[in-house]
């Protein structure tokens, strides 16, 4: 995908909640920029479904989502604190971890507003391809896949996020009245796995990609994230436990082999979209575009974790800064640790010693720091953001087996995971214990991933949160606050929006 989804074509001009126009097609998405739009009406070929669904992608690079506001959720789950510059830098995340957070938080406005840019794209996209008609195994068709499985991602992030929201899934029409009411969460999530089986139908696997076009959306990347939606639904309907683990074997018969996955090759910037990796957020790093605005190529990731003042590589804000607790979790011998975090003695990083001085903890975030020689600015950054790697398949895999009662079969997926880490095996536990294992091994294998807060919130409705959040002083946590609040601006601007109890 180096090619054609890293550099996703823009020029979209968008209102809060919809897309109104789209980028023109060109020959190579990395070298060029767009010439002109792509009016709505406009005659679906393939070269015009292809341009319409990268701009599709676009909202993903967003800080919005998973260039900076995603992995902040991590603070939120209390991994780690904001760090940064001090004073007001990073106070709307601070408020979030804290759980003070208003109406008028710019977290909660920043998260909500991105994903509604991506789905009136799809939608857009959806509309087209659905009117005009298409061939089975066609493009078109492809594409249509790839919208389905991204609208299903935008919404998959909302309703975890703020609980219902509304169900746009027409294109906006000029003069269109643009209020509309909360879907309930099941309807969000009916419509939510709607799209998602449909993308499975369609999608071609990873493996049948191109190099042109690998890092686009694919069946592997469907199916894991239906088997993390039914993962997050199950508790309160034990059967989806046994689609959980159907759908981690069917993404283990396209042929992903753990044993030949390295973790700290997920991280390295110059081994993008490798064997491990189900799906990612692309970025090429490529200047032309506004590192600050909308559509950024650069990975913030790297520039806002770097230890502050320590020069390790471009940019070093010294955000993301690991608790104490969250340092005490590693194992002895746990290979992880010395890949992910840095720590007073831990090994240099690009002939730099680490002090604890960098950091108001004294740990900073390692995984995702990018040496200069690859990313010599603080805006030249061409890392991916993993969104899905096969681990994770592995541990949803022995989560949903332990909770059919079969601990002693989720031994084996989880030794899987905990092999590569250098870790001993487990075995003999009992159902609770296993779950707490499971957990664990979660929070230290996907660590700053952006996975730990979705876990949290998703085990015992919410109850398990609030306690673990209570244990490390996080004392205002409640599960009301578990949802973040609609922002004000959108229950100003739409009069049948309803807020989320507790704001």
């Amino acid at each position: 995908m180096k090619r054609n989804i890293r550099n996703i074509i823009g020029n979209v001009f968008l209102g809060l909640t919809i897309a109104t126009a789209l980028s023109s097609c060109v020959d190579d998405f990395l070298e060029k920029t767009p010439k002109n739009t792509v009016d709505p009406e406009t005659e679906i070929d393939d070269q015009v479904a292809v341009a319409m669904t990268n701009a599709c992608y676009r909202t993903l690079q967003s800080s919005n989502m998973y260039n900076q506001r995603l992995w902040t959720l991590d603070i939120v789950a209390g991994n780690s604190i904001v760090g940064a510059g001090g004073g007001t830098d990073g106070l709307e995340t601070v408020q979030a971890s804290n759980f003070t957070t208003l109406s008028d938080n710019g977290m909660a406005l920043y998260m909500w507003r991105s994903p509604w840019v991506g789905i009136g794209q799809c939608n857009t996209l959806i509309k087209s391809i659905e009117s005009t008609g298409y061939e089975k195994g066609s493009l078109k068709e492809r594409c249509l896949g790839e919208a389905l499985f991204l609208r299903s991602h935008y919404y998959y992030i909302l309703v975890r996020l703020y609980g219902g929201v509304p169900l746009r899934l027409e294109p906006f029409k000029p003069g269109q009245n643009t209020a509309i009411a909360r879907a309930s969460v099941d309807e969000v999530y009916r419509q939510i796995m709607s799209d998602c089986q449909r993308a499975i139908d369609i999608l071609p696997a990873k493996s049948q990609y191109d190099s042109e076009n690998v890092g686009r959306a694919c069946k592997d990347a469907a199916l894991t994230q239906m088997a993390d939606i039914y993962l997050t639904l199950a508790p309160k309907n034990k059967e989806y436990y046994k689609h959980v683990v159907n759908l981690c074997d069917s993404v283990t018969a396209l042929g992903y082999d753990l044993s030949k996955c390295s973790y700290e090759r997920n991280f390295d910037a110059t081994v993008n979209n490798g064997p491990e990796s189900i799906f990612e957020v692309q970025f090429s790093g490529n200047t032309e575009y506004d590192f600050w605005g909308n559509n950024p190529q650069s990975s913030w990731l790297s520039t806002f974790m770097g230890p502050r003042n320590s020069d390790f590589v471009a940019g070093s804000y010294g955000w993301n800064q690991p608790t104490k607790e969250f340092m005490s979790q590693y194992e002895e011998g746990d290979k992880r640790k010395d890949l992910t975090v840095f720590y007073e003695g831990c090994p240099d990083f690009d002939g730099k010693t680490y002090k604890r001085s960098f950091s108001n903890t004294g740990f900073n975030v390692r995984k995702f720091l990018v040496t200069k020689n690859i990313s010599p600015e603080y805006n030249t950054n061409p890392a991916n953001f993993v969104v899905w790697r096969y681990a994770d398949v592995f541990l949803m895999k022995a989560e949903a087996l332990n909770e059919l009662g079969q601990t002693a079969a989720a031994c084996a997926p989880l030794n899987i995971v905990r092999h590569r880490a250098g870790l001993p095996n487990v075995a003999g536990l009992s159902q609770t214990e296993m779950r707490e294992k499971i957990i664990h091994e979660r929070r230290m294998e996907l660590a700053f991933e952006g996975h730990r807060w979705f876990d949290l919130i998703r085990i015992g409705d919410g109850s398990y949160a609030v306690k673990f959040l209570h244990s490390i002083g996080k004392t205002r946590a409640t599960k009301e606050r578990l949802l973040f609040p609609i922002p004000q601006t959108e229950m100003d601007a739409n009069p049948l929006m309803t807020q989320n109890p507790g704001y």
